[in-house]
């Protein structure tokens, strides 16, 4: 019971994250603005946004929940809190106020807090850290596919 409470809870607190985020980035991905950018080759379909950040979201839960219960810590909190942080912001400061550069600072910023995450937790984690792998990747997706708007418009 302990387990479901707690994975609830991250659940709700990451899908909101990414609720804020959609919020404030206004009409974003279907702007003008967006739409007339040169685009990476590799950028993936507008439905796979969706999906792959649920998936991602759910995982990353469950390993919030298992990294919690083993390690409450204030670094695991203060970690936590950055990501999502950075993740919200990102939405607003790209999409929104079209800042490319700023954007490509924070999802940075963002890149280095989920690989610390990885990284710090592994050798206590193991192979649950499997489970923030997905994030990861996106993660590493999402900077490159930022540097490439930043670097060709």
């Amino acid at each position: 019971m302990k387990f479901f409470k707690h994975f609830l809870l991250f659940l709700i607190i990451n899908f909101g994250a990414l609720g804020i985020g959609i919020l404030l980035m206004g009409n974003g991905p279907t702007s003008d603005w967006y739409i007339s950018m040169n685009k990476a080759p590799w950028t993936p379909p507008g439905w796979a946004f969706g999906f792959f950040w649920t998936v991602i979201m759910i995982c990353f839960s469950l390993y919030m929940t298992f990294l919690y219960l083993k390690s409450t810590t204030a670094q695991v909190i203060t970690l936590f809190c950055i990501q999502f942080i950075l993740n919200v912001l990102w939405n607003f400061v790209f999409f929104n106020q079209h800042l490319v550069a700023i954007g490509l600072g924070t999802i940075i910023a963002l890149t280095v807090i989920v690989t610390a995450f990885l990284v710090t937790y592994y050798q206590s984690m193991k192979i649950k850290s499997l489970l923030i792998l997905p994030y990861f990747v996106w993660i590493c997706i999402a900077t490159s596919l930022n540097l490439y708007i930043l670097l060709k418009n």
